[in-house]
């Protein structure tokens, strides 16, 4: 939001000096939405991981434990990753997945992912 601004006194001196006006307020830039997650991306983003394969949160409408393999889904280097993870190596599994992914934000969180959805296939009973 633009800052505040203070109510001019009328007098032609001083601090606050001028006319009295009300304070014209912008509307916030649509720039400053950039990088926030909508609603509807979210929603997006969720059904194409249940429809990939290995959504962490599954509709109990649409999924079907017999037919579900999480490595049907998978790219190779999240293979690699859950490998890497089943053998306690979390570390290198990081240092992979920055290296693939480019940042080490990115890399902690496609980790995670991948922790929960070793955690998903244990509990579904893979």
């Amino acid at each position: 939001m633009p800052k505040e601004v203070k109510q001019r006194s009328g007098i032609a001196i001083g601090l606050n000096k001028g006319h009295k006006v009300t304070p014209h307020q912008p509307k916030p830039k649509v720039s400053r939405t950039k990088g926030h997650l909508s609603k509807r991306t979210a929603f997006v983003r969720e059904v194409v991981k249940e429809v990939a394969g290995y959504a962490i949160s599954y509709s109990p409408l649409t999924f079907n434990p017999n037919t579900y393999h999480y490595n049907n889904s998978l790219a190779p280097y999240e293979r690699r990753v859950i490998e890497l993870l089943r053998n306690s190596k979390d570390k290198r599994a990081r240092k992979l997945a920055k290296n693939r992914l480019g940042t080490f934000g990115r890399a902690k969180r496609k980790v995670d992912e991948m922790t929960k959805v070793i955690a998903e296939s244990r509990r579904v009973g893979h």
